[in-house]
């Protein structure tokens, strides 16, 4: 190789252009995004509320004690989780698991593009800015980055994430790695070392980091199960991304923002109860929930797990045995930092909004998504630039985090 072509390819792979943080761990924010507005009524039941019998006379799920496995699982005496979340129940009443009802944006649009952009760019209806929240968050937080300090799962990047400093999109943890000009893979530190040791000038410091990450992907690959010890995780796209970002979390590369998408939550037809569609749904999840959670158990101080959608559905199901589009949703949190046990937000109404001219109802939108998400800037990630992050908006005070 050249002088100049193996410059050139030095250049290359020292795709971050800033400096590792310091030395310091950062927190990890797992940010998974339910596409489709996922019905969240079916997964957190107001099982007290009789209305909720008399709106869903098909799609209610029974209340907890009823008999069959088909019952609710009881939180407190108001709500209950769908039958497929038990993997969930034991972090609730652990106190690490939170749920937050009545969030939204001022949406009414009912557009699934519209309301996703609007959410993952952290703006109000009609007014666009550029980039996304995590990508705002990372450019306005103090401290360099490493070349894997936001990383999204999957075949692109998220507008979450546009206008970040330095993201990748990867599909898995293997993609990681540095196949020799010949096309023979060799040892990441040995093959790399080589081709820099003579141009210290043009990696410098990046140079290093990324010689650091690499080495440490690689004793994960050679070191890492399928499953590590009793975690098992669903043998689906959603578990595998999940599986990845737990690689990326025990490498100790610096991840900052994880980004997973869990698709295929709009269910206007034969949406199912107990059983069907958004049965398997919400089962995935909980399922991949848990087991990544159970993975990072000696990392859960530092990691936090944060699921929401672009809206929620309708209180009533529709003629179709489904529901459509609606506003309000319920937010899920989960990790050590999380004031967990609770369920913040008041309880809902179940009774349509009166003002349809506005487009989509449901549950009412009492909490505006950027709330609770600029207490995960400040409160989780250390970033004490809300306005930089979310700009003319003034949240409200929640309290989903503790130090």
């Amino acid at each position: 190789m050249s002088s100049l072509s193996r410059r050139a390819f030095l250049k290359r792979l020292a795709f971050a252009t800033d400096t590792a943080r310091g030395g310091r761990t950062p927190h990890t924010l797992v940010c998974i995004f339910l596409r489709g507005g996922a019905d969240t009524l079916n997964m957190v039941i107001p099982y007290a509320n009789d209305a909720y019998y008399e709106v869903r006379p098909t799609l209610a799920i029974a209340k907890p004690g009823s008999e069959g496995r088909k019952a609710s699982l009881k939180l407190n005496d108001f709500y209950a989780f769908h039958p497929v979340m038990k993997a969930l129940v034991p972090f609730f009443h652990d106190g690490e698991l939170a749920v937050v009802q009545g969030v939204g944006s001022d949406n009414t649009s009912g557009s699934h593009f519209e309301a996703q952009d609007q959410v993952e760019h952290g703006e109000s209806f009609g007014k666009k800015l550029g980039g996304g929240w995590l990508g705002r968050h990372l450019r306005t937080r103090q401290g360099g980055m490493t070349p894997l300090s936001a990383v999204a799962i999957g075949k692109s990047l998220p507008e979450v994430l546009r206008g970040a400093p330095s993201a990748s999109a990867l599909t898995s943890v293997e993609e990681v790695k540095l196949t020799l000009p010949r096309g023979k893979s060799d040892s990441v530190t040995e093959a790399l070392s080589k081709l820099y040791s003579t141009d210290i000038d043009v990696l410098g410091n990046a140079g290093k980091v990324t010689i650091d990450l690499l080495s440490k992907i690689e004793k994960v690959k050679r070191a890492s199960p399928r499953n590590a010890g009793n975690v098992t995780y669903p043998e689906t796209t959603f578990g595998n991304a999940l599986r990845e970002v737990s690689k990326l979390i025990k490498a100790e590369v610096g991840l900052e923002v994880a980004c997973v998408d869990h698709d295929g939550w709009d269910t206007h037809f034969f949406q199912g109860a107990a059983d069907g569609q958004q049965a398997s749904n919400i089962e995935d999840l909980s399922n991949g929930l848990s087991a990544l959670y159970k993975d990072i158990q000696k990392y859960k101080e530092r990691v936090s797990i944060v699921v929401l959608t672009e809206f929620g559905r309708r209180i009533y199901e529709n003629s179709s045995m489904g529901t459509d589009h609606g506003r309000g949703f319920a937010l899920f949190a989960l990790g050590g930092r999380v004031n967990g046990g609770r369920i913040f937000g008041s309880l809902p109404e179940l009774k349509e909004q009166t003002n349809f001219f506005l487009g989509p109802s449901g549950l009412a939108v009492e909490l505006d998504y950027r709330s609770v998400l600029s207490e995960v800037v400040r409160d989780l990630l250390g970033n004490n630039d809300i306005a930089g992050v979310f700009p003319n908006f003034k949240p409200q005070k929640i309290g989903i985090f503790h130090a």
